[in-house]
């Protein structure tokens, strides 16, 4: 590896964790808040990638700082969204454990 790409690397394997912890979330637990936070690391882990990746181009630019702010943006949207659906679900079941909501009727 180039002299340069040591930070590069240890941005990768923080993310690399994030992006772990973000599928163990959602892989492990049944609570509807507990998934979205799981997604919201997920993305997190994405957008420090973007970030880093763009720093350390070889020609630097803010593509990944804009990539970054977008996906800051559709996830903040993606969370106000899901935590109405949540709260509606709980309003009607007063539960919010995702096994529960599969046996809904419509």
């Amino acid at each position: 590896m180039p002299h340069g790409f040591e930070p590069l690397l240890d941005y990768f394997i923080v993310s690399t964790i994030l992006f772990a912890i973000g599928v163990y979330g959602l892989v492990t637990k049944r609570n509807a808040l507990r998934m979205l936070f799981a997604i919201e690391i997920i993305i997190n882990a994405a957008n420090l990638n973007f970030v880093a990746f763009s720093r350390y181009l070889t020609n630097p630019n803010v593509t990944g700082q804009t990539f970054a702010l977008f996906s800051i943006a559709l996830a903040a949207a993606e969370a106000a969204v899901g935590l109405a659906i949540i709260i509606l679900v709980f309003r009607v079941n007063r539960e919010i454990d995702v096994l529960e909501l599969r046996r809904l009727r419509g």
